[in-house]
């Protein structure tokens, strides 16, 4: 498999995309003001007409801002990264994995949409009574500080990784599609989405990353379709019936990669804040529910495409496959080798705009998760996550430089969030249920700690030789790397046992430290003046115990916003 897209054409295709998503970012930041109506209402996101959105939180949210088909197609192009081009194709030139393997992983990149969109997000959005940055907030307010640190941690190292991931996958096609399979190229490919993507949501914030996507979600949808006929209807890509029925099975192995991949896709997507941030940026619950729906529907026909084109890919030469001469997750590129160059470059803007899409989402995410608190704290939030950003993205492409395996990378750190997605996101729970108490913050941080020691045990039952962290990259010897017993076990015990240990641990904690147990486990001075105007006396029913428990439901549904004195400083920064 050999490509001739000569490097002054790689570099064209990749600066010229950038520069196009660029100039969007500028002009979702109300640069561009003499545009025609039709053009200026689809490349900007105007914030409410009433007054209740600043221009900070608009800049850091977006929030309700977005329609139905921003909203969906925004989750569409930031969820598909560049990724995909291998994830459901190496399902699909798998035959041991085949249908299986593509449904699920399929349906598991779009049920995030669904059960955020449709039921988590309406509900937490409500809980921080449409404040929130982020579920880092949700964490603080339903828990206190120590689950927030908690949360921002989970969730800041998948993204991280998410990033990491994204810069690799997208280095590796353009070392692929110009033969320039060197340390120097790939770095500078990655220098240069990392740079121009960091500059553009500097500029423009949430609302340039949703309007960006909205175009990057049109280019994908629409090379798709090109890429689509064009693989099928070259000769040398023809199989017949028989050839193709050898590549499409339905297997043991491919169910259980699929219900491995349902658990932790969806585990870790509860901790993208960059999908999160869509929640927050929804008009309304209604346009929430509409958007993630239409999105989910997207990804799943994406994702079921580039599996079929694996099928595709195996079927036309299975031997190759066989026999190793041919690697199941670089399919696709198979398929595309007899295509002219011109494919070649239309696929370089696919996988750019996926890239971007992804890591533009990422960075902003990764800003939202102490948004509140430096506002609360005074200082200004725009910049401060500007340079924690670009911080951020020096240590991202060291890594991408090493060329780790994407699947590997994302197996880390899903199995991370499935430690702790159940003890965060029981936080929704306010009553007690008989013995299952409303889980407290010792409790919830105890199942997090309970989850990584279900991980450690799973690695000393596997006979795992080495550090008890080694068994975190799963290398369980499956036919590939989400396959295997081991594995599916693994990501069912582990949040299965952090589930057990959070409602053991806070009924242990209410037993032994009364009402005490249902306050933070360190009382902050900063959250002080919030505490006291959410707080309400307990009736002398709930304090003699005669009644279950219930949080004060001004826990989850009330908080001050900061005032405008508080943002006075970040709105004059915006403005100028």
């Amino acid at each position: 498999m050999s490509f001739d897209v000569s490097k002054t054409a790689a570099n064209a295709v990749l600066y010229t995309v950038l520069m196009f998503f660029t100039l969007l970012a500028f002009g979702a930041a109300g640069w561009f003001q003499n545009l025609p109506a039709h053009l200026s209402a689809f490349c900007t996101l105007s914030p409410p007409e009433d007054g209740t959105v600043t221009s900070t939180d608009h800049f850091l949210t977006a929030r309700r801002s977005a329609g139905v088909w921003s909203l969906g197609l925004s989750f569409f192009a930031s969820g598909m990264g560049a990724w995909v081009l291998y994830g459901t194709t190496e399902m699909g030139a798998t035959p041991e994995l085949s249908w299986l393997g593509v449904i699920g992983y399929s349906f598991a990149s779009a049920f995030p949409a669904i059960c955020i969109g449709i039921w988590l997000g309406p509900v937490v959005n409500r809980a921080s009574e449409s404040k929130a940055f982020s579920t880092t907030d949700f964490g603080r307010k339903r828990y206190g500080r120590c689950m927030q640190v908690a949360v921002a941690i989970v969730s800041g190292f998948y993204m991280f990784i998410y990033m990491v991931a994204e810069l690799t996958s997208v280095s590796n096609v353009y070392a692929l599609l110009t033969g320039i399979d060197s340390k120097k190229y790939g770095i500078g490919v990655t220098i240069a989405m990392g740079a121009i993507t960091i500059f553009y949501t500097m500029v423009g914030g949430v609302p340039a990353s949703i309007v960006t996507d909205k175009f990057q979600g049109v280019i994908m949808a629409t090379l798709v379709i090109l890429l689509t006929f064009a693989v099928s209807l070259n000769d040398e890509n023809h199989v017949n019936r028989s050839e193709f029925d050898l590549a499409s099975n339905w297997t043991g192995q491919g169910a259980k990669a699929a219900v491995t991949l349902i658990i932790a896709i969806i585990s870790a997507e509860l901790f993208n804040q960059s999908t999160w941030i869509r929640v927050f940026a929804a008009k309304d619950d209604k346009t929430m529910r509409r958007g993630f729906g239409l999105g989910a529907v997207m990804v799943f026909l994406l994702m079921m495409f580039f599996g079929v084109m694996g099928m595709l890919a195996y079927a036309n030469d299975p031997e190759a496959y066989d026999n190793g001469e041919k690697l199941a997750f670089l399919a696709f590129f198979d398929l595309l080798a007899p295509l002219k160059t011109g494919w070649d470059i239309l696929t370089l803007i696919l996988v750019t705009a996926l890239a971007a899409s992804s890591i533009d989402s990422l960075q902003n995410g990764i800003a939202s998760i102490f948004s509140r608190d430096l506002i609360k704290a005074g200082w200004n939030p725009i910049w401060v996550t500007r340079i924690f950003i670009a911080a951020i993205n020096v240590p991202a492409i060291w890594m991408a430089s090493d060329k780790y395996d994407v699947i590997s990378l994302f197996l880390v750190a899903d199995i991370v969030c499935a430690m702790a997605v159940f003890p965060v996101f029981l936080g929704l729970q306010t009553e007690d249920w008989g013995i299952l108490k409303a889980p407290t913050e010792l409790g919830a941080f105890l199942g997090c700690f309970g989850g990584f020691v279900a991980v450690v045990v799973m690695g000393i039952i596997n006979n795992l030789e080495g550090t008890i962290f080694k068994y975190f990259w799963l290398r369980n010897q499956g036919i590939c790397a989400l396959c295997g017993t081991e594995t599916l076990v693994t990501f069912i015990v582990t949040p299965l046992v952090s589930l057990i240990v959070t409602y053991v641990a806070s009924y242990l904690d209410i037993m032994i430290r009364g009402d005490r147990a249902r306050s933070p486990i360190i009382p902050v001075a900063f959250d002080n003046d919030e505490k006291e105007e959410t707080e309400e006396p307990q009736s002398e029913e709930a304090e003699g115990g005669s009644e279950p428990h219930k949080y004060n439901s001004e826990m989850l549904t009330k908080e001050t916003p900061p005032t405008d004195e508080e943002l006075a400083e970040d709105e004059e920064v915006i403005d100028a």
